[in-house]
């Protein structure tokens, strides 16, 4: 019997047991709803509850993925705060990161904060040259002694004016093969020489960022991997950013199907509505499960194929779903309520149908486009051949570039 059906603790295996007892010893010692989210998460942290699969010590008790969704179930009924919300690109992406890659002080120092959202995490890997191809990427490092000196520019980069870290790609050897010149490294934001310019968008937020890097500067013990080591690395980083994006478990009828129910019972559509409605259900529903499915198997470092089929799975389905809400509420849905252009926070969260609307636009962009996801799916699960990539072996100085 499953985690989410257990009747009762003796039908329970003993780790979820286990975490079942951790989870009420939490929620006895702190009331979630009176006691500050840094002092609660952090409290969640140091009980394992934090990443179950991740090791002692780390946030986690080395217990399978899977346990982790009866923790945030539970917690979640109680009105605890949510880390990933919190910290969406540093609990999604740069925890995985920091635990495949980063040494003992890496991890000791950047994953209890990152969990509890006292530092925010951005990822700086998108130039304005080198989008869906990263490893095209221009910006520069310069071995400077003990430390490293940036020069460059990056786009795109979510919640840059809110972070402390950024997980930053940067060409080091501009003689190598594009994909081999490459070192990766954790770099403060609030250092003179990084300049984060918001971009403002059609939703009147500016989530999205410019950062200029002008000698800029980390020391190399903010290194993740070896010199040269930066793509695998930043590999770990996509991989779990599509899951991130794709891979969320809501709740049965939660997120955008949910908006267009409630659409759909205001406005009492046709029977046509009804029908398309039902099928748009069974999408969002199959998707959820297989979302579930899918992080049970997952591992720690670089998961699988499975986060790029859902990222695109994900992009379709909210596309069409908030696209029919739009229809349903007829000219309401041009009623976008209080705009204020590049207001000063990002809103990660879409409440209203009309602002989910058009920040679903970016789905099948941001996190890799659904044509990388494509290929991926092409590639890695189909087994189809390759994109041809005439310039693989090519120095990066060589490759022709915008």
């Amino acid at each position: 019997m499953s985690i989410d059906t257990a009747p009762s603790n003796e039908a329970r295996t003993p780790d979820e047991q286990l975490v079942s007892r951790l989870v009420e010893q939490l929620l006895d010692e702190l009331d979630p709803g009176v006691t500050p989210p840094l002092e609660f998460l952090g409290r969640q942290y140091d009980l394992g509850l934090g990443w179950v699969n991740f090791p002692v010590g780390s946030g986690g008790l080395g217990l399978s993925p899977k346990l982790q969704t009866m923790v945030n179930r539970r917690l979640a009924e109680a009105g605890a705060p949510n880390a990933y919300y919190r910290n969406p690109i540093g609990y999604g992406m740069g925890a995985p990161t920091v635990l495949t890659h980063g040494s003992e002080e890496q991890k000791r120092r950047y994953l209890r904060p990152l969990f509890t959202g006292e530092e925010i995490w951005c990822q700086m890997f998108s130039e304005p040259g080198a989008g869906s191809d990263v490893a095209g990427l221009s910006t520069r490092a310069v071995r400077d002694g003990d430390e490293w000196v940036f020069n460059g520019q990056k786009v795109w980069t979510s919640l840059a004016h809110r972070a402390r870290w950024g997980m930053l790609v940067a060409r080091h050897d501009p003689e190598q093969p594009k994909h081999k010149g490459l070192t990766y490294f954790v770099i403060d934001m609030h250092q003179p020489g990084v300049e984060v310019r918001p971009l403002r968008q059609m939703t009147g937020s500016a989530e999205f960022n410019e950062v200029y890097l002008t000698d800029a500067r980390t020391p190399d013990s903010e290194r993740m991997g070896d010199v040269g080591d930066g793509w695998r690395v930043a590999l770990t980083t996509l991989m779990n950013e599509r899951v991130s994006i794709g891979g969320v478990v809501p709740e049965k009828g939660s997120g955008p199907i949910s908006l267009a129910t409630k659409a759909y019972r205001r406005g009492g559509g046709s029977g046509a509505d009804r029908d398309q409605l039902m099928r748009l259900w069974v999408r969002a529903e199959v998707h959820r499960l297989t979302n579930i499915r899918a992080s049970e198997m997952r591992k720690i470092g670089v998961p699988g194929p499975e986060g790029s089929v859902a990222k695109l799975a994900q992009a379709d389905l909210n596309k069409d779903i908030l696209a029919f809400t739009m229809n349903l509420l007829g000219p309401d849905g041009m009623l976008y309520g209080d705009y204020v252009l590049g207001s000063a926070d990002a809103e990660m969260d879409v409440p209203t149908p009309q602002r989910a609307f058009l920040r679903s636009r970016a789905n099948s962009i941001e996190g890799g486009t659904s044509e990388v996801m494509r290929n991926i799916l092409g590639e890695r699960v189909l087994g189809l051949p390759g994109d041809v990539r005439t310039d693989k072996d090519q120095a990066w100085t060589d490759v022709p570039r915008n």
